[in-house]
C-alpha cells in the first residue's frame, strides 16, 4: 500500500516538473501547498507532523475558495480551484490564443500547450479522496481519516447569489470528465478567442485598485443587474450610447461620452446596462475611480492589444480648482503622444457640465483664467456628451409603472401610483433613483407574482 501511494506521489511531482507555459498555476499558494505536501511524502522518513500541517493549511484556502465561490464547482474545491487557474492563466498560449483563431496558432505552442494540459491533469486527480488514501498510507498514526474533508464543503453558489453560470464552467465541466486534457486544446484556444485570457475570462466587470504604489484590475464577481429596458424616459440618450457602443464593437470609429445632469437620473445606470447587452460581443467595464485618474496610463497600458472591447467607466466626475489630475484624463482622451488604443473608450457621468467648480478662488494659480479654460476644455473632448434631466410627474410614473411590471407586482395601478407620488414628495422627488427605490419598498410590502 505504502508503495503504491510513493508512486502516485512520484507522477504528481514529475508531472509538475515537465510543465512550461502554464507555470504561474504552480506559483500559486495553494498549489505551492499541495506540491510541498507531495515532497515531504516522497521523502525516504516523511515527517508526519509537517504533511499534517500542509495538509490543514491547504485545507483552509480551499474552505474560503468553495464556500465563496460565486459560481457552480467543477469537481471538488482543489480540482474546481486546479480548473479556475488554467482557465485564467495568462501565458503565450492563451494571450495569443486570444487574439488569433485556432487555425492560426502556431504548431509548437499548441503542442506545448496540448503537453502541459497532460500534466496538469495529473495534478487534477488527485482529489481529496485520493490524497486521503495516500496519507492514511503514509501516515497511519496520524488518522487521516478523521481529518477535515474539503470534499465535503459547500459545492454550489451562496444562496440569494444570482450570478448565471458561465461558459467558462461548461468548459470546466468538459475537462472534468475527459480522458485526455491535450484533446481539449482547439476548445481552449478557442475559449479563450471568444472571451479573453488572464482574469477577463473570468469576469466581465473590473475595478483599479490601487495596491502599493502600483494597481491592479480586480474582477467584479456581481456587476449591478441593471438592464437597458428598465431605463425608462431616457429612451433618446439610449439610443445614442447604443449605436455608439455598437460601432466600438464593430471596430468602427466610436466616441468617448460624457453623460451630464441631474442626481439619479440615469447616467451611471446607463453605462453599467451596456455591459449586459454587449458581454458577449466582447465588451468589458472597467470602472476607475476619479481619485485613481493619475493610473490612467498603467491602466491603458494593461487593456492595450487585447481582443476585447473596454469601456473606461468613471463615475461622478469633477475636479477642484487646485488639482491637477484632470491632465491625465486630458492625455487619454485627446493630446498624449502615445494614441489611445482602439479597443478602449472612456464614458464618464458628472453632475457638472465642465466639470469643474463654479466658484474659482483667484488666488489657486499665477494664471487662473488659463487654467480654467483648461479645465472647461475637458469636457469639449469627450466626442459625445448626452444631457440627462429631472423627469417630470408622467415620467416619473411611467418608470415606477414599468419597473412594477419587469417585477411582475400584484397591486392594483391606482395604488401604485398614488403610492409613488407620496413616495416622492416625502423622500427624493422625482427621479428614475427615486421610482426604484419606491419599486424596491413595493416589492417588499407586496411581494412578486411566482
Amino acid at each position: 500500500m505504502k508503495e503504491k501511494a510513493r508512486s502516485a506521489v512520484s507522477e504528481v511531482l514529475q508531472a509538475a516538473c515537465y510543465i512550461s507555459l502554464y507555470r504561474r498555476v504552480l506559483e500559486k499558494e495553494p498549489v505551492q501547498l499541495m506540491l510541498r505536501l507531495m515532497e515531504v511524502c516522497s521523502s525516504s522518513q516523511p515527517e508526519q507532523k509537517e504533511a499534517v500541517l500542509l495538509y490543514h493549511r491547504l485545507f483552509s484556502h480551499l474552505a474560503a475558495h468553495a464556500e465563496f465561490q460565486p459560481r457552480r464547482l467543477v469537481g471538488d474545491p482543489w480540482q474546481n480551484y486546479l480548473l479556475n487557474q488554467i482557465i485564467c492563466d495568462e501565458n503565450p498560449f492563451t494571450l495569443k490564443a486570444e487574439t488569433a483563431p485556432v487555425g492560426k496558432l502556431s504548431p509548437g505552442l499548441k503542442y506545448a500547450a496540448a503537453r502541459d494540459l497532460k500534466y496538469l491533469q495529473v495534478l487534477f486527480q488527485l482529489d481529496n479522496v485520493r490524497l486521503l488514501e495516500i496519507m492514511a498510507a503514509l501516515f497511519p498514526a496520524a488518522m487521516p481519516q478523521d481529518w477535515p474533508r474539503w470534499d465535503q464543503l459547500s459545492r454550489g453558489p451562496r444562496e440569494g447569489n444570482h450570478n448565471v453560470d458561465g461558459e467558462e464552467t461548461r468548459l470546466k465541466a468538459a475537462m472534468a470528465v475527459c480522458d485526455d486534457w491535450s484533446s481539449l486544446v482547439d476548445d481552449l484556444a478557442s475559449y479563450h478567442y471568444r472571451h479573453g485570457a488572464g482574469i477577463f475570462s473570468l469576469y466581465r466587470a473590473f475595478r483599479w485598485q490601487r495596491v502599493g504604489r502600483g494597481g491592479q484590475l480586480c474582477g467584479i464577481a456581481h456587476p449591478d443587474p441593471v438592464r437597458l429596458e428598465e431605463l425608462v424616459g431616457i429612451e433618446h440618450n439610449l439610443k445614442i450610447l447604443q449605436e455608439n457602443t455598437e460601432f466600438f464593437l464593430e471596430g468602427l470609429p466610436a466616441n468617448n461620452v460624457l453623460l451630464y445632469g441631474d442626481r439619479g437620473t440615469g447616467k451611471s445606470s446607463s453605462i453599467k446596462a451596456l455591459l449586459h447587452r454587449y458581454a458577449s460581443r466582447g465588451l468589458r467595464l472597467v470602472e476607475v475611480a476619479r481619485d485613481h485618474l493619475a493610473d490612467f496610463p498603467a491602466i491603458v497600458e494593461r487593456l492595450r492589444d487585447r481582443n476585447l472591447k473596454f469601456i473606461i467607466f468613471v463615475d461622478d466626475l469633477s475636479f477642484q480648482e487646485t488639482t491637477d489630475q484632470y491632465r491625465f484624463l486630458k492625455a487619454v482622451l485627446e493630446g498624449s503622444v502615445e494614441a489611445r488604443p482602439a479597443n478602449v473608450l472612456i464614458y464618464a457621468t458628472s453632475n457638472r457640465r465642465h466639470l469643474v467648480r463654479e466658484n474659482w478662488p483667484a488666488d489657486t494659480d499665477r494664471r487662473p483664467d488659463d487654467s480654467r479654460e483648461e479645465l472647461l476644455s475637458l469636457a469639449d473632448r469627450f466626442g459625445i456628451t448626452l444631457i440627462f434631466t429631472t423627469p417630470d410627474q408622467a415620467t416619473y410614473l411611467q418608470i415606477v409603472e414599468k419597473l412594477a411590471q419587469l417585477r411582475r407586482l400584484q397591486v392594483d395601478r391606482d395604488i401604485l401610483r398614488r403610492e409613488a407620488l407620496i413616495w416622492a414628495q416625502k423622500y427624493n422627488g422625482f427621479s428614475g433613483r427615486t421610482a426604484r427605490q419606491f419599486v424596491d419598498y413595493a416589492t417588499a410590502i407586496y411581494g412578486r407574482k411566482e
